[in-house]
């Protein structure tokens, strides 16, 4: 390459014009280097804005059923486009259930819009936060983000832009790294902060579970900025008196097979009561994951929790369930739920029907495939 250069510079001297035309390519190439390590160090933050200004308007879409850590990053993806002047819309499939999520979005006065449907979305310009692949709504397969912002493992990509950092505890932690970046020595805005700080704190236990050092960093920028009393009031909402009794019957009754906790809780009022029983089922000694299901409306429920990586209940839930009439599971590693109609499995349709024990014993196998197992019955 270097000789036939060489021979390329000995003509170029004898020929002016050969020379001039030598001269513009390497100015170009130049340039053209020059603008690409300049993009090669731009911050991802300033790339994921140069995105956003190219849109008259986006959707900031959350996985469904969004928890704090989603909707606290898509405040600020939220923030960040509208410092550029792009108008935004923040969607969601299924709905805010948890009383958690409930306070959440209450303390921050959000306004949200669920879909069933990709016909319902806002717009064709979506941003995924906290997932990276669409999911929970009809036409989500056929959607093309032009970008993904994301804590979780997945393929899942941005036409324009991608962002995804399994090894974090949180989106939300990916997104304060962006804000501080952006924001230079300006103050977030308190509320922002807030939500941010919550959104990591919930997803971490409290910056006890999954953490990296840039959760504790990102929490040291936040704190600065956040309202402790407005934090206090979204992060220990009052519990409605139902979620105590569930809690209290998925302790009692449930059946271990260290280290997994499985436990009926009967019939509900409200099905959020059992996501709510197995956050606390979890927290018991000895228990790496719990699976808890409680019967609504002829429909049986299940809410399942991991704190152990090998463990992933998402991937579990959807095996156990997989070949069950009208029956849907699925999730992530840390948390997954699913839904059974109660007919079904009590025989009506199509198979000869699943029973308590056989569903207990799927789930056991499903989140602890290398072992034989048999439920444990309750002493």
């Amino acid at each position: 390459m270097l000789a036939a250069l060489g021979r390329v510079l000995a003509v170029a001297v004898g020929d002016p014009l050969v020379l001039a035309a030598v001269g513009l390519g390497l100015l170009t190439a130049g340039i053209a280097g020059g603008w690409g390590i300049k993009r090669w160090l731009e911050a991802p933050v300033d790339r994921l804005c140069r995105v956003l200004k190219r849109r008259d308007e986006v959707v900031v879409l959350m996985h469904p059923n969004p928890d704090p850590d989603a909707m606290a990053s898509a405040m600020a993806v939220a923030h960040l486009a509208e410092s550029v002047g792009t108008e935004v819309t923040l969607q969601h499939a299924g709905a805010v259930k948890h009383y958690q999520n409930q306070a959440f979005v209450a303390t921050f006065d959000l306004e949200f819009e669920p879909i069933e449907d990709a016909n319902w979305l806002a717009c064709r310009d979506v941003v995924l936060v906290d997932h990276n692949e669409p999911r929970g709504f009809a036409g989500s397969r056929g959607l093309d983000p032009i970008a993904v912002l994301d804590h979780h493992p997945g393929e899942g990509t941005g036409t324009e832009f991608t962002d995804v950092r399994p090894d974090y505890g949180a989106c939300a932690t990916l997104l304060t790294e962006y804000l501080r970046d952006r924001a230079g020595d300006e103050p977030l805005p308190t509320p922002l902060a807030t939500a941010l700080l919550q959104g990591i704190q919930s997803d971490t236990h409290s910056l006890t579970r999954g953490c990296t050092p840039a959760e504790f960093e990102a929490s040291a920028y936040l704190y600065s900025f956040a309202d402790p009393q407005l934090l206090d009031q979204v992060a220990t909402p009052s519990v409605p008196g139902e979620f105590l009794d569930v809690q209290a019957r998925a302790i009692t009754n449930r059946q271990v097979t260290e280290p997994v906790a499985i436990s009926d809780v009967g019939e509900v009022e409200t099905v959020d009561a059992i996501a709510a029983a197995a956050d606390e089922l979890l927290r018991l000694d000895g228990t790496d994951a719990v699976v808890v299901y409680g019967a609504n409306d002829e429909t049986l429920h299940l809410s399942a929790r991991s704190s152990d990586a090998a463990i992933h209940v998402g991937k579990a839930l959807r095996e156990a369930v997989d070949d069950i009439p009208m029956a849907s599971a699925g999730g992530h590693a840390r948390m997954g739920g699913g839904q059974l109609s109660i007919p079904h499995l009590d025989g009506i349709g199509p198979g000869p029907g699943v029973s308590r024990s056989e569903l207990r014993q799927r789930l056991l196998d499903a989140m602890l495939p290398e072992r034989t197992l048999e439920v444990e019955q309750p002493s």
